[in-house]
C-alpha cells in the first residue's frame, strides 16, 4: 500500500506563473531578510568590536 502523494503528481502540467512569481518573491524575501540580519547581527558587532580593540590597543602605546 503507497500512499505517497508526490507519486501522484501529474508530471505534464505546468505551474501557474503567478504561483511562480509568489514563490520566488518569498524567496528573494527571506534572502535580502538574512542578508540584513547577517549585516546587523555578525558584521556590524564584529566591526564595533574591532574598533574598540584598535581603540583601547592605542591608549596602551
Amino acid at each position: 500500500m503507497d500512499n505517497n502523494p508526490f507519486k501522484k503528481i501529474i508530471h505534464h502540467h505546468s505551474v501557474p506563473d503567478v504561483l511562480k512569481e509568489k514563490v520566488l518573491g518569498d524567496i528573494d524575501a527571506i534572502k535580502l531578510t538574512l542578508d540584513i540580519a547577517d549585516l546587523f547581527l555578525v558584521k556590524y558587532p564584529d566591526t564595533v568590536g574591532d574598533l574598540f580593540s584598535l581603540d583601547t590597543s592605542k591608549k596602551k602605546k
